[in-house]
């Protein structure tokens, strides 16, 4: 299997990790208030008590798997644009691992931040949800809670696409517009609409791009390269 290939098969898996997490965000835990800006500490790790394995299997999916499927896709991306726009194609691989690297950190301080509070809550209540708030904020601060890595990757992605004509018009168009939102997150007045378009925008975005990769691409870029050299 080509690099190209498992670049497009860890894209897949991105927009799939993505998809398990806003599933499991509106359904397992819609009453705990996650996604709304105002989750409950204390019912929080009250759950956790009661079912520590479910968060921590929403955050190893969410983070962990997501961040070692993106650095691959970051690869195989640099791989692919790099025989085309070389220049561009090391600032997107710099900026990629970056992300990768927050988003692997947000997910291993999320999963020790439930092991923490499930060891606690049986002594102290109070103090782990407290505890549990104040980790919190560490790992939206390191990629759960702004998208502005992310953004600013897949917009370079997409610009760089555009500069070597090597993505498709679909997969760029959604980078644009999914690199913006993730962008407009700095902005606490529309954060959580700008996070919304983000996740929801990734989504598409990895599909596109997944696909392309998988099945699509090489039938475009062989002639493309070949008509540069």
């Amino acid at each position: 299997m080509t690099l190209q290939k498992i670049g497009g098969l860890a894209a897949l898996t991105c927009a799939a990790t993505y998809l398990f997490g806003f599933v499991f965000l509106f359904t397992v835990l819609a009453p705990l208030g996650f996604g709304t800006g105002d989750t409950d500490a204390s019912a929080v790790v009250a759950f956790i008590d009661a079912q520590p394995g479910l968060l921590i299997v929403w955050n190893t999916v969410i983070y962990i798997l997501n961040a070692f499927a993106l650095a691959v896709l970051v690869v195989a991306l640099d791989a692919h644009l790099k025989t085309i726009t070389p220049d561009w194609a090391a600032i997107t691989r710099a900026l990629g691992l970056i992300w990768a690297t927050l988003v692997l950190g947000a997910g291993m301080m999320a999963n020790v931040t439930v092991e923490h509070a499930a060891k606690l809550f049986p002594i102290n209540p109070a103090q782990a949800a407290e505890d549990w708030a104040l980790l919190q904020i560490v790992e939206l601060g390191l990629g759960g809670g702004n998208e502005i890595a992310g953004g600013v990757w897949i917009l370079t992605v997409s610009i760089a696409g555009i500069m070597g004509r090597s993505l498709g018009k679909i997969s760029i168009g959604l980078g644009l517009l999914t690199g913006a939102g993730g962008l407009a997150t700095l902005v606490p007045a529309i954060g959580d609409v700008a996070g919304a378009v983000f996740g929801l925008g990734a989504i598409a975005w990895f599909i596109s791009v997944g696909l392309s990769l998988t099945f699509v691409r090489r039938a475009f870029e062989e002639p493309m390269i070949a008509s540069q050299t």
